[in-house]
């Protein structure tokens, strides 16, 4: 006898009758006239899942498209699969790395030295085309993971095969598409026909994958920044979670640790004697110090400031966040929430007062930011420039033009600072930049903040947003980048990440994106940070760190 229930649609505010075992994507169909938009996965009680999830309890179901955050990365992983199977049936047995996201897209490389031709280019693209005009399955499976090992190892996906031998889980994920078998950290469409926009244009000796957003802009310092850690990660042999699992269960994160921090030091060390070359030829008097949310900036202006100390400067800090205006003040985004990450949030006539004053020689005091109360208050901090000063101004805006117009270019120096992450899970899934500094931000706002990890989850779509609007804009005006993105580090936030992001309520939006970090925590080994130096930019946000902040 057929079972009958009732799920709740979220899109709809009602009930809806279901079958028991009917699937996401036939009861979508189903009431698709109403939904009025094709989805491409759902919350099922505010956990993503694909649409071949089958009902057979009452729950919560909210149909999301490609619009939506989850919608979005549905769509981008399917493309990724898409391009595996392309890459395959035109070059077989090429190894397939998507690298990192970079100009709206990700870089990808075919092998390790194989230069990508036009005519390669042209190839996958027309590949691409045929397979969504076909319109096939991504067959869902989930077997013993001892199985899928096999699966993965015949067909030479050796990074898959070392993270799941590291990870001990008792089943396994996983997609096929005509025949190839792959895995992905969440689902994907239910086929080939739903992705439709994408685009493969040729850069440096690999290609950038795009999406819906086929704008591609150039970002040649963004691009040397990850290349270069790249290059760091395969010298050290850490390259992907399954090698980091490795190394950890060896017993050698002391000695990985040191490595990384040591190549902190040596690229700080290495902006620095620039920024001293120019002073002393009469320029860089002033250092802006920019990025987006929790990438480090603060630490990293401090460890500057000593590093050009021991190049015989004397350097006086600002923030930014001093020159917030007061809360009442501070402009409002579209859904009328103060929007912290306007340029218009500072008081730009008082920044730019005090910052002349300095210029011209004379003192000033520095106002301090009570976040607390949302005001601006005088503690007596005054500085001035005299002798070898340096001003290192450290904020979101420094490189925005607008925020120091009226100082000539060759006394500025401006430095990007963003957590470039180059550790992939494996060579087809990257770990997005914007997850690592997520985990920064709610593991520092829970310790120093008492705000939790649902309050912060809630709050990053407008932070994301600011950051798209005020401050990726920017990012080429660099004159240096400095990645501060550090190779161990998720293994060090993934214990107090996860305490933290069990406590999100499952009746809460937020929950998806908290059981989504969850899961990408998941596949990490836990690494003990009592071999992290107090002087490592980690420490801005676990604690333990020898900075005031």
């Amino acid at each position: 006898m057929e079972q009958h229930m009732e799920i709740f649609c979220a899109n709809l505010g009602e009930y809806i009758s279901v079958s028991g075992g009917e699937s996401l994507l036939d009861i979508s169909r189903r009431i698709g006239d109403r939904l009025g938009f094709e989805p491409v996965c759902a919350h099922v009680n505010n956990k993503n899942e694909g649409l071949h999830f089958r009902v057979y309890m009452p729950k919560l179901v909210e149909f999301l498209d490609v619009n939506s955050p989850s919608g979005n990365r549905v769509y981008i992983r399917s493309l990724c699969m898409m391009l595996y199977r392309a890459v395959q049936t035109l070059f077989p047995g090429t190894v397939l790395k998507i690298e990192h996201s970079i100009s709206h897209g990700w870089f990808c490389r075919l092998g390790s030295n194989t230069a990508v031709t036009p005519d390669d280019i042209a190839r996958i693209k027309a590949e691409l085309q045929q397979l969504h005009n076909a319109d096939l399955p991504f067959e869902y499976f989930e077997q013993l993971t001892g199985d899928v090992i096999n699966l993965f190892d015949k067909q030479g996906l050796n990074d898959k095969v070392m993270l799941l031998e590291t990870t001990r889980e008792l089943y396994t994920k996983y997609y096929r598409l005509e025949g190839l078998a792959d895995s992905y950290y969440g689902c994907l469409a239910p086929s080939t026909g739903y992705i439709d926009s994408f685009d493969v244009v040729a850069y440096n000796d690999g290609f950038v994958l795009l999406g819906r957003d086929r704008k591609m802009e150039p970002q040649a310092k963004m691009f040397k920044a990850f290349t270069d850690y790249v290059m760091f990660n395969r010298i050290v042999g850490v390259s992907n979670v399954g090698e980091m699992n490795r190394v950890v269960a060896k017993g050698d994160a002391r000695s990985l640790i040191n490595v990384a921090e040591a190549l902190h030091n040596n690229k700080i060390a290495h902006i620095a004697d620039e920024i001293t070359r120019l002073y002393d030829n009469g320029g860089a008097r002033i250092v802006l110090v920019a990025g987006p949310s929790s990438s480090g900036k603060t630490t990293f202006t401090k460890r500057m400031a000593i590093q050009l100390m021991t190049n015989l400067l004397e350097p006086q800090m600002i923030s930014l966040d001093d020159y917030f205006v007061n809360r009442v003040d501070t402009p409002l985004d579209e859904n009328g929430d103060y929007d912290f990450e306007s340029l218009y949030a500072l008081d730009l006539e008082k920044f730019n007062a005090d910052l002349q004053a300095l210029l011209d020689g004379r003192e000033i005091e520095l106002p301090y930011y009570n976040f607390e109360k949302g005001e601006r208050e005088y503690r007596g901090n005054r500085i001035s420039l005299r002798g070898r000063s340096i001003l290192l101004i450290e904020g979101i805006h420094g490189l925005n033009p607008a925020l120091t117009e009226h100082i000539a270019a060759n006394m500025k120096f401006k430095i990007y600072v963003s957590a470039l992450t180059t550790l992939s899970i494996d060579n087809h899934n990257w770990v997005p930049t914007t997850d690592n500094r997520l985990l920064r931000r709610i593991i520092r706002d829970n310790a120093y903040r008492g705000v939790d990890a649902e309050s912060t989850i809630k709050r990053w779509q407008s932070v994301r947003r600011g950051e798209e609007r005020w401050i990726f804009p920017f990012q080429e005006n660099a004159d240096a980048m400095f990645n501060s993105s550090l190779l161990f580090e998720l293994g060090v936030l993934k214990e107090r990440g996860e305490e933290l992001l069990k406590r999100v309520r499952q009746d809460a939006p937020e929950y998806a994106e908290a059981y989504r970090l969850r899961k990408f925590l998941s596949y990490f080994t836990p690494i003990d940070e009592k071999f992290i130096p107090s002087t490592s930019l980690i420490r801005e946000f676990i604690g333990g760190s020898s900075f005031d902040y």
